[in-house]
């Protein structure tokens, strides 16, 4: 299945400024979290991000949260960010099928969170370059069980791409510029 942007979220998980430097491979991790979170603003997609325990873990890294509207942040005390409430009834209100995933820890909250959305119905992405763990072996196993329940594993060009669907959209040269290193 292709995502579309107009049925399209992402939901960033837990890239706290406490954590984040634990992470494998973080700024990398965070920058290309960034660029997902910079097209899907381009592109007018919803954006929803979690904070775990932001009292222990700090909040969401600056170079995240200044890209996020305030209510688009939300705290979570569970590892799925699908146990609370809050946040089922804002994925609900958003009326989007697809949910592109990316964040921290692949292996606890991120697989956790995937699992639920999921078994709810949704339509699953998670965008490989943008998810972490403290060790690179969490990670990829994290990524291969999700896999292995249905999520689709994507790249950040996959997105893009799939989203843009057209070479002579309007987006397409602002977003590309990023594909260029």
């Amino acid at each position: 299945m292709l995502l579309q942007a107009n049925d399209s979220m992402v939901l960033l998980i837990d890239i706290q400024q406490k954590l984040a430097p634990a992470i494998y491979e973080t700024k990398e991790v965070e920058q290309a979290a960034a660029w997902v979170l910079q097209v899907a603003l381009q592109l007018d997609v919803p954006l929803l991000a979690t904070e775990h325990y932001p009292k222990g873990l700090g909040h969401t890294v600056p170079s995240l949260r200044e890209l996020l509207p305030d209510e688009a942040v939300l705290e979570k005390i569970h590892f799925s960010a699908c146990r609370d409430l809050t946040i089922q009834q804002k994925l609900a209100a958003l009326g989007r099928r697809q949910i592109v995933v990316i964040g921290t820890e692949s292996h606890v909250c991120v697989l956790q969170t995937v699992f639920d959305l999921l078994a709810a119905g949704y339509q699953v992405f998670v965008v490989a370059e943008a998810v972490g763990s403290r060790t690179p072996e969490n990670k990829q196993l994290a990524v291969s069980r999700m896999q292995q329940a249905g999520c689709q594993i994507i790249s950040k060009e996959m997105l893009a791409f799939e989203w843009l669907e057209r070479g002579d959209h309007e987006s397409f040269r602002q977003i590309s510029k990023g594909w260029i290193r």
